[in-house]
């Protein structure tokens, strides 16, 4: 794995979103949360603004599509200008196809799950999907406490993952910090979404910095202690701190 830092503009000032942007150029992604106050109870961003997101930063764009029908709208994303779109399996009616119009128009396509979704169902979709997000919090707001209970889920997706050795990543959003992210690196999460963590911070680049170095380190561990045979097991819900 490689660990990837994904800052949500959620956490952004909407007034200076360009210039929030270049505040975290040395990111891997800038994740963008789109939400229509209809999947979930808020209103955000949508295509204008992803199509000028995509003139002012040069660091690719991972649109997070918290909406219904996104059947309908997954592809006008990348022609927007995401290089990544990630959808919602409960709100899509055709999970295979979205994936595979995304991937045929150039981007990365990305399947979410809600904190009470399991993976174990969509184990036969793997195959199509370059990127699975499992949600830590219930999505549609941002600055929510971090759910424990995800992690043995984490732990099983990253199983499903790797017993199909796939090359798909596994990114993890809501409350992803300090606090939490070497718990996150541990359970075989490497794409972290974080937004107050990063645009709370006095220095934003400084937080990406910072964040990617905590999660490099626990993988660096967690490998370790593969190596001699004591991984956690995902249903067992031990982590360390």
């Amino acid at each position: 794995m490689s660990v990837q830092i994904s800052p949500s503009i959620l956490s952004a000032d909407f007034a200076r979103l360009a210039d929030e942007a270049k505040a975290v150029e040395g990111a891997d992604w800038l994740h963008v949360d789109v939400m229509d106050n209809h999947f979930v109870p808020n209103l955000t961003l949508g295509l204008p603004v992803v199509e000028s997101l995509r003139k002012a930063t040069g660091t690719p764009l991972d649109c997070h599509l918290m909406i219904e029908d996104p059947d309908r709208w997954a592809p006008a994303y990348v022609e927007a200008g995401a290089s990544s779109v990630t959808f919602h399996v409960e709100a899509a009616a055709a999970p295979v196809r979205i994936a595979r119009e995304i991937r045929a128009k150039g981007a990365r396509a990305s399947m979410a799950l809600r904190p009470a979704t399991p993976i174990e169902p969509y184990e036969d979709l793997l195959p199509e999907l370059d990127m699975l997000l499992v949600m830590t919090v219930e999505p549609g707001f941002g600055g929510q406490s971090f759910l424990d209970i995800m992690l043995p889920k984490i732990r099983r997706t990253r199983q499903l993952i790797d017993k199909h050795g796939l090359e798909i990543w596994l990114q993890v959003d809501g409350g992803v910090s300090a606090e939490t992210i070497e718990r996150c690196a541990e359970a075989g999460a490497d794409n972290f979404v974080a937004g107050n963590a990063v645009y709370g911070a006095g220095d934003p680049a400084a937080a990406v910095r910072a964040l990617r170095e905590q999660a490099r380190k626990a993988e660096a561990r967690t490998s370790a202690v593969a190596g001699r045979g004591a991984r956690p097991s995902a249903e067992d819900g031990s982590t360390s701190r």
